[in-house]
This record gives structure tokens, sequence and C-alpha cells, in this order.
């Protein structure tokens, strides 16, 4: 009889492995098949997300054709025909000698010029090579220049930017430098100021700040809630970033912050 019992426990403990075993092997081939699902499912979002960013980069592939199609054809068309018109004027004012006459003309040659600069402005924006911090800065340091040089304002550039190819978006490069072109005007027109200081500077959180100095005459608390300083402020809003205005008895400071 004890044999008997001991048989039976020997089976009905190889049963319990047995069944344990069966278990076990059940879980892990479940757990296999979840692992294999995550993995492929896992696989096929990164594929979707692939695909999602091949369509984005040929959209921004298409979009820089035409960017650089629309600058090209201004150029060439648009650039041409100020140049033309330009010439024609200069001939006609050499021709007359009615003074009334030689003045309308050099308002058509002065409107003429206006259009050649901006439209230079915008093949400039247009242009996909300049989406970086470098040509950025050499481009407003060179506006200022120009823009300044027939008056007695000290334009002085410093550059804290050791990363000059790193790349800037175009619609913050263009917003940027409409609010540098804002602040240069209203400096003219109403701070008489001598002096004027560039700054640029890149944090290690690619955090892109340009800074526009002047030792005028600042401007007062009326004055600072102005269209052109809102303008200002509503561009840098619209890219993700911020104007910051600062005056004293000084001058006046405009810091304008924005990510790269």
């Amino acid at each position: 009889m004890p044999e008997q019992v001991k048989l039976m426990f020997l089976i009905a403990i190889v049963i319990l492995m047995t069944f344990v075993g069966f278990i076990v092997m059940v879980v892990m081939v479940y757990k296999k098949k979840q692992l294999v699902f995550q993995k492929e499912k896992l696989l096929q979002e990164i594929q979707f997300r692939n695909g999602i960013l091949e369509k984005e980069l040929e959209i921004q592939k298409k979009v820089q054709e035409e960017r650089e199609r629309i600058s090209h054809d201004m150029h060439d068309d648009l650039g041409a025909g100020i140049s033309a018109l330009k010439l024609q004027a200069e001939f006609i004012k050499q021709k007359v000698e009615d003074e009334m006459i030689k003045a309308d003309v050099d308002d058509l040659l002065k409107t003429a010029g206006e259009m050649n600069l901006s439209m230079r402005e915008m093949l400039w924006s247009l242009n996909s090579d300049n989406d970086n911090l470098v040509n950025f800065m050499q481009y407003v340091a060179q506006y200022a220049e120009n823009f300044f040089k027939k008056t007695d304002i000290k334009i002085t550039v410093k550059r804290a930017v050791y990363s000059l190819e790193t790349k800037l978006n175009s619609e913050v490069r263009r917003n940027l430098f409409l609010c540098a072109k804002e602040a240069f005007n209203n400096i003219y027109k109403h701070s008489k100021a001598s002096e004027i200081n560039i700054l640029f500077s890149l944090n290690n959180n690619e955090m892109f700040t340009m800074q526009i100095i002047d030792n005028g005459l600042g401007i007062s608390e009326k004055s600072s809630s102005g269209y052109g300083l809102q303008n200002m402020q509503k561009r840098m809003k619209d890219v993700g970033g911020e104007c910051q205005i600062s005056s004293s008895e000084n001058g006046l400071t405009l810091k304008f912050v924005t990510y790269v």
C-alpha cells in the first residue's frame, strides 16, 4: 500500500510539474508574441513617421525650389525692368531743361532706387543660402552701414556667435531683419543718437539675441506703445520669440530673442 501511495504521489508531482511547465511555456509564448507585436507596432510607427518626414522634406524641397525660382524671376525680370526705367529717366533728365520736369524725374529716380532696394531685400529673404546666422549678421551690419552712411552716426557691431553656420529659419530671419530695419528707421527719425551698437550673441541653449542700442533720447512711456514698437513685438511673437524694450536717459535698447 505505501508503494502505491508513493507511486501516486510521484505521478501527481510529475503531472503538477508538467502542468506548471505548460503554464510557464504558455506565458513565455504569450510574452514572446507580445514582444513581437510591440516590435511590429513600433516598426510601423517608425515607418509611419519616416513617411511623414519624407513628405515634409519633399514639401520643404519644393518650397525651396519655388523660392529660388521666384528669386531668379525677380532678379531677371523685375531687376532688368527697374534698371531700364532708371536709364530712361536719366536720358530724359539730360534732354529736358524745365526745372520742374527735372524735379519730377528726380522723384522718379528716387522711387526706382527705393524699388531696387526693396527688391534686393526680397531676393535676400528668398535665397535659402542665407538661412544661417553668419549671412544674417553680415546683412544686418551692411544694411545699417548703408542706411546711416550719410549721417554722423557711428555704427559698432559685435558678434558673440561662434557657431556661424547655425541655421536660421527663413521666416525667423525675415522677421528679425524687418525688426532691425524698423529700429534703424526709428533711430534715424526720432532718437538724435550719435552712436549705435549692434550686438549679436548665441548661448549654449541655441538662444539667439540681437540687441540694437543707441545713445539717443530714449522713449517716453506713451511712445513705448506706439505702432512701430508694437509691430516689432508682434513680429517676434509670431515666430516664437520676444522683443524687449528698455529706455533710459542714456538711450534705448531693443533686444530681440529667438531660438534657432
